[in-house]
C-alpha cells in the first residue's frame, strides 16, 4: 500500500497524513468514505452467526427495569421481536468467520498489523445502543444499513454509572454530533467519549485497533523481519556468478576474498592462493605444493604430494613452513 497516496476512505487524505494529524489524536468524519456500502452479511446471516458457539456475542437492551446484558450465543427466537425499539446485538470478530468482513479489513492496514484487533459488527432496532461510553482502543465506525446519530465529546470526567453491567458514563458532556448514512464512517481515538443511538433499524461496522504490549509488538517485528527475508532469499542459495553448478546447496563454499600470495585462513600458508575458490579447490602457484611441511602436533604426518597442480584442495594436506596448521586425510573436509 502506498501510503502517500490519497484514499477517499480516508477523506481525500493520504494513510501518511492521516496517521500524523489524527490518529490518537483527534476524530475524523468522512463522508460516504465508501460508496454505495451496503451491509457484508444480511440480517439473517448474522442471526445465525450469533448463534454459534465459536463466536463471541452479546445483547444489550433498555427498558423499564433499565439496562439488561447477556452473552450468547444466541438461538433466534432468543433474540426480541424486531419491532421491539432500544434492543442491540454486538457479534465480535466478525472477519473470522467470512471472507468479505475480512477483504474488508484489508483495506486498514495502512495500520500497523499488530494493533488490528478485529471487525464487529452492530445491529439495533430503533432507538438502541450501548450507552455513552469510552475506548482504550482506535475504531473506525462504519455505518452498512440505515441511520445512527453519534454525539463525541473529549470527556474530562470519566466516572461510571455504578450497578450497571455496562461501562456508562456518569456524566456524558457531548461536544459534536453527526447522524451517519450507509457508506459514512467515524474515526474515535482511545478516550473520545460517543454514543451511538440507532435512527430505525441500523447496522454499523466497528473496525477496532487495539494498543498491544512492548512484547506483541517485538514479536509482530521479529516475524515481518524473518518474513522479508525469507522473500528476498527467493530460491537462490549462494550470489557468486563465478559459482558452478552443484548438485545440492551443501556442495556450495563459502565466500572467500584471499587474493594470490596472502595467507590462506585455513591452512596459513603464504604458498597458495585461494584463486579458484568458486571450484571448492585452492590451486597451487607453482608446481613444488608439498614442499618444506610439518605435520600439525598430535597428527600423522601428511603425505608429500609434489608437483601438484589441481583437485584436491591444497589446503586438504598443507601445513605452513613457519607454524603449526591444519591437517586432515580427508581431502573435502576443509575449505578456504
Amino acid at each position: 500500500m502506498d501510503i502517500q497516496q490519497p484514499q477517499q476512505l480516508l477523506g481525500g487524505l493520504s494513510p501518511q497524513q492521516f496517521m500524523k494529524r489524527h490518529w490518537q489524536k483527534k476524530p475524523l468524519l468522512v463522508r460516504q468514505a465508501i460508496p454505495g456500502f451496503k451491509p457484508l452479511l444480511e440480517r439473517a446471516a448474522l442471526f445465525e452467526l450469533a448463534a454459534g458457539e465459536a463466536v463471541e456475542s452479546r445483547l444489550l437492551s433498555q427498558g423499564a427495569k433499565g439496562w439488561q446484558f447477556r452473552r450468547g450465543p444466541f438461538k433466534r427466537r432468543a433474540l426480541p421481536p424486531l419491532k421491539t425499539p432500544d434492543w442491540t446485538l454486538l457479534v465480535q470478530g466478525v472477519d473470522l468467520h467470512d471472507e468479505a468482513v475480512h477483504r474488508l479489513m484489508q483495506q486498514f492496514r495502512f495500520v500497523p498489523d499488530a494493533r488490528l484487533d478485529d471487525v464487529m459488527i452492530s445491529y439495533a432496532t430503533n432507538g438502541g445502543g450501548v450507552g455513552p461510553h469510552f475506548d482504550s482502543y482506535d475504531v473506525f465506525l462504519l455505518q452498512a444499513h440505515g441511520q445512527r446519530r453519534w454525539r463525541i465529546g473529549r470527556q474530562k470526567d470519566l466516572r461510571l454509572v455504578e450497578g450497571l453491567p455496562l461501562k456508562i458514563l456518569a456524566n456524558f458532556q457531548p461536544e459534536e454530533e453527526y447522524v451517519l448514512d450507509p457508506g459514512d464512517m467515524l474515526y474515535l481515538p482511545p478516550r473520545w467519549a460517543h454514543d451511538g443511538v440507532a435512527v430505525g433499524e441500523c447496522m454499523t461496522y466497528s473496525i477496532g485497533f487495539r494498543q498491544p504490549a512492548r512484547g506483541e509488538l517485538a514479536r509482530e517485528l521479529l516475524q515481518r523481519l524473518a518474513e522479508d527475508a525469507e522473500e528476498a532469499a527467493g530460491d537462490a542459495v549462494y550470489q557468486d556468478p563465478g559459482q558452478p553448478a552443484v548438485e545440492s546447496p551443501g556442495g556450495i563454499p563459502p565466500a572467500c576474498s584471499i587474493s594470490p600470495g596472502t595467507r590462506c585462513r585455513r591452512c596459513s600458508t603464504t604458498r597458495w592462493s585461494c584463486s579458484a575458490c568458486s571450484a571448492n579447490t585452492c590451486r597451487s602457484r607453482s608446481r613444488t605444493c608439498g614442499s618444506n611441511r610439518r605435520p600439525v602436533r598430535g597428527q600423522p604426518r601428511p603425505p608429500v604430494r609434489s608437483g601438484w597442480t589441481g583437485a584436491p584442495a591444497c589446503c586438504s594436506t598443507t601445513v605452513t613452513s613457519s607454524s603449526m596448521a591444519r591437517a586432515t586425510e580427508r581431502p573435502d573436509a576443509m575449505r578456504c
